[in-house]
């Protein structure tokens, strides 16, 4: 699951694994792993993850289905915008 969740979130921020790497300072083929679930990343690298894509732990490693939405540079209008447009989506399901 983490190993999905790891590629998910690289590819939909545009990045490639080199990128990731760099980042984080590691090696490319240690994404790789991760990503093909040959190793996991440690407790570090997990909590550096989650911050750099702005998601928990939790959804990182597959625990929750719940995405967060790091809203706190937004102005008012703009967070209210958001509100709806969710509430829009949430209408048409």
């Amino acid at each position: 699951m983490v190993a999905d969740r790891i590629k998910q979130l690289r590819l939909s921020n545009n990045m490639t694994q080199t990128e990731l790497a760099k980042k984080l300072n590691i090696t490319r083929s240690s994404v790789n792993a991760w990503e093909m679930g040959i190793s996991t990343p440690s407790t570090t690298y997990i909590v550096e993850l989650a911050q750099l894509f702005h998601v928990s732990t939790d959804y990182l490693l597959g625990l929750s289905d719940n995405v967060s939405l790091d809203i706190s540079h937004l102005t008012e209008k703009e967070i209210q915008i958001v509100y709806d447009l969710v509430q829009y989506f949430r209408t048409r399901s």
